[in-house]
C-alpha cells in the first residue's frame, strides 16, 4: 500500500471533520483524491480537499520583499527548496469498522501515517457492485465505478452538464451496459426521447443493432379510437367543457365500431345536426390541427409489443420534428401508454430516458404548453412503485420541473457553470458539500459526480470510452466540416468518371 505522508496538527485539527497532512518527498496526491488511516476505530477514508505549497523562507513578505529591491535572490543565499513542502486538506467521509462503515466519531491523531486506501474498502465504501453498470473509472484511483443497477434507475436518475460536456455520451454508456447485461442478471426496456438524432446511430453499430429499433417521428401514429375525448383536451386545451361533452358523445358512437380514422371523425362531426353551430365550428378546427400534425391514425404505432422488450433499445427519433407541441405530444401519449402497461403488467420493467427534459416537463411554463409535464411527474413520484424508470437529461436543471427532479434521487453531474444552475443543483442534490459544489464549474469533459441514492458518498468518475458508433448528427464542427468536404471531392470525381 503506497504511503502518502503524516498528518500534522493545525489550529482547525486533526478532528472528526477534517485534518491536513505533509505529503512525502516525491509522492504526488491529486485533489479529489482518497486517502486511508489506520485508527483505533477502524480504516479511516477522506477526500483531499485542496493542496497548498508552503515555505519558510517566503512566509514572511516584509523578508522577502527586502531581500528582493536588495537585488539579491533568496535561493541564492539560502538553502530554499530544501524548505519547500506540501501539504493536503482532507475532509472526513467515514470508517470502516470491518463490518460497515460509521461517521467519525473520534479524530486521528497527528503523525498517523496517511496510505492509498484499500481497493476493496474503496469498492464498499461507495456501494460499488461487481455486477453493476460500469460507467468508467474512479479518478487518481484504479477502481471500475460499477454502479448497481436497482440503485442507480429504479428511484429515477438525472443528468445534468452544459451543452458539450458529455451529456448524450454518458447516456449511451448506461444504454450500451443495459444492452449488454444477461437475461440473469436482470434485463430491462430502453426507451429513448431522441431530440437531436444521437443515439440512432446504436442501429447501424453491428454490436448493438440487432438490439435496436428506430422510430421516427415521421412514422408515428396515435390511434384515434385509444384516445379519451379528455387526452385530446389534454393536447388541445383550447376546447371548453361543453364542446368536450359533444365531443365525447360522438367518440362513443364511433368507438362501436372496431376503429376509426381522423375522417371518420370529421364526417361524424359534420353529420350530427344537433351539435351547435358554432361548437361544430370548434370541434372541426381541432380536427384539422390534427390532420396538420400528422400523429393521429386508425392504431397506434409503435405497438407495445414492438416497443417495450427486455434487453431491447426502441430510439423515438423526433429530431426532424420542429413543432414543440408536437414533440411533447408524442412523449405525453406513449409515456402514459407505457406507464399504465406496466402498472398492469403487461410489459417488462423499463426506463424513458428523456433528452433536453426541461422542453417536455418545464418549471414555469403554463399547462396549455407543457403537455407531457403532467405524465412525467407522475412516473417521476409513482414510477419506482411498478419498476417504471426515468432518467431526465437537461443542461438547464433550473428550467426542469422541481417536482420531477426532487424525484430524481440520484444525480449525475458533468461540468455546470451557470450560478442558477448550480445553487438549483446544490439545494436539490443531497449529499454535496461546498468543496464538491465548487469542483462541477472546473471539471474537464468526461468527469462526472455521481451523488445520491446509487452510491453512498458523492463520487467524481471518468467516464469509460464508448463502445457503441458515434452518432454524425452529433460529430464535432471541425469533423463535420472535414466529412463534407470529403464527400463533395468524392461526388466531383464520381461526376468526372461518369463523363
Amino acid at each position: 500500500m503506497k504511503e502518502y505522508g503524516t498528518v500534522i496538527s493545525t489550529f482547525e485539527g486533526p478532528s472528526t471533520r477534517n485534518f491536513s497532512f505533509t505529503l512525502n518527498k516525491n509522492t504526488v496526491v491529486r485533489r479529489g483524491q482518497f486517502v486511508q488511516i489506520k485508527t483505533s476505530d477502524g480504516k479511516l477514508i477522506g477526500r483531499v480537499s485542496d493542496i497548498k505549497k508552503t515555505n519558510k523562507y517566503f512566509m514572511r513578505p516584509e523578508s522577502v520583499t527586502e531581500y528582493e529591491n536588495s537585488g539579491v535572490q533568496i535561493d541564492e543565499i539560502f538553502p530554499v527548496t530544501n524548505w519547500e513542502y506540501l501539504i493536503a486538506d482532507v475532509s472526513i467521509l467515514g470508517v470502516f469498522t470491518g463490518n460497515g462503515f460509521k461517521q467519525c466519531s473520534f479524530p486521528p491523531s497527528p503523525g498517523d501515517r496517511v496510505t492509498e486506501p484499500e481497493k476493496e474498502i474503496l469498492e464498499r465504501f461507495f456501494g460499488l457492485d461487481k455486477n453493476g453498470l460500469y460507467l468508467g473509472d474512479i479518478e487518481q484511483h484504479d477502481v471500475e465505478a460499477k454502479i448497481n443497477m436497482t440503485r442507480l434507475l429504479q428511484k429515477h436518475l438525472a443528468i445534468l452538464a452544459i451543452s458539450g460536456a458529455g451529456k448524450s455520451f454518458l447516456a449511451s454508456v448506461i444504454i450500451e451496459e443495459l444492452l449488454k447485461r444477461k437475461p440473469e442478471k436482470g434485463q430491462i426496456g430502453v426507451i429513448v426521447i431522441d431530440t437531436h438524432g444521437e443515439y440512432v446511430s446504436f442501429a447501424d453499430d453491428p454490436k448493438f443493432s440487432n438490439k435496436t429499433q428506430i422510430f421516427p417521428s415521421s412514422d408515428i401514429q396515435i390511434g384515434l379510437s385509444n384516445l379519451s375525448a379528455y387526452q385530446i383536451h389534454e393536447f388541445f386545451p383550447n376546447l371548453t367543457y361543453p364542446q368536450i361533452r359533444e365531443l365525447i358523445k360522438i367518440m362513443n358512437n364511433l368507438k362501436k365500431g372496431k376503429g376509426y380514422s381522423l375522417s371518420d371523425l370529421i364526417a361524424e362531426i359534420e353529420a350530427d345536426e344537433s351539435i351547435p353551430s358554432k361548437t361544430k365550428d370548434i370541434l372541426l378546427s381541432t380536427c384539422m390541427e390534427m390532420r396538420n400534425a400528422g400523429l393521429f391514425g386508425v392504431a397506434d404505432y409503435p405497438s407495445l409489443d414492438e416497443f417495450v422488450r427486455q434487453g431491447q433499445l426502441s430510439v423515438i427519433d423526433i429530431s426532424e420534428t420542429t413543432n414543440l407541441a408536437e414533440k411533447q405530444i408524442i412523449v405525453s401519449y406513449f409515456a402514459r401508454k407505457l406507464f399504465n402497461a406496466r402498472k398492469n403488467g403487461i410489459i417488462p420493467p423499463f426506463i424513458i430516458i428523456v433528452e433536453e427534459a426541461h422542453q417536455f416537463a418545464p418549471e414555469t411554463a403554463k399547462k396549455e404548453t407543457a403537455i407531457s409535464r403532467s405524465i412525467i411527474q407522475t412516473i417521476a413520484r409513482e414510477g419506482r412503485k411498478f419498476h417504471a424508470s426515468l432518467c431526465l437529461i437537461s443542461q438547464r436543471p433550473i428550467q426542469l420541473s422541481t417536482t420531477a427532479l426532487s424525484q430524481c434521487n440520484t444525480h449525475i453531474i458533468l461540468r455546470v457553470t451557470n450560478p442558477y444552475d448550480l445553487e438549483h443543483i446544490g439545494k436539490s442534490s443531497e449529499g454535496l458539500d461546498r468543496n464538491v459544489l465548487k469542483q462541477i464549474s472546473s471539471l474537464q469533459v468526461g468527469t462526472a459526480l455521481i451523488v445520491g441514492e446509487a452510491v453512498n458518498f458523492p463520487l467524481f468518475v471518468k467516464v469509460r470510452e464508448r463502445e457503441s458508433l458515434e452518432s454524425k448528427r452529433g460529430l464535432p464542427l471541425e469533423k463535420a466540416a472535414v466529412e463534407y468536404h470529403k464527400k463533395i471531392k468524392q461526388k466531383q470525381k464520381d461526376a468526372k468518371e461518369f463523363m
